[in-house]
């Protein structure tokens, strides 16, 4: 458990990192704004169909969610 939220604390901010680095190099034009907020969306957007899957995925293993049985 720990391990997957030091990877997480890792994944997140680094995806964001690159995302505004890439796009900096990529529209050199836009401004430092618009490269934020343009990581912010995609990183959120990552952040949600990861926990759309992994909620699915709980779903599908568990006859009854509520009592996991």
């Amino acid at each position: 458990m720990l391990l997957t939220l030091a990877c997480g604390s890792l994944f997140f901010p680094g995806l964001f990192a690159l995302c505004t680095w890439g796009l900096r190099r990529a529209r050199p034009a836009w401004t430092d704004s618009d490269c934020v907020m343009i990581s912010t969306r995609l990183v959120s957007s990552v952040q949600a169909v990861l926990a759309t899957g992994s909620g699915i995925v709980i779903i599908r293993s568990c006859n009854d969610v509520i009592t996991d049985s």
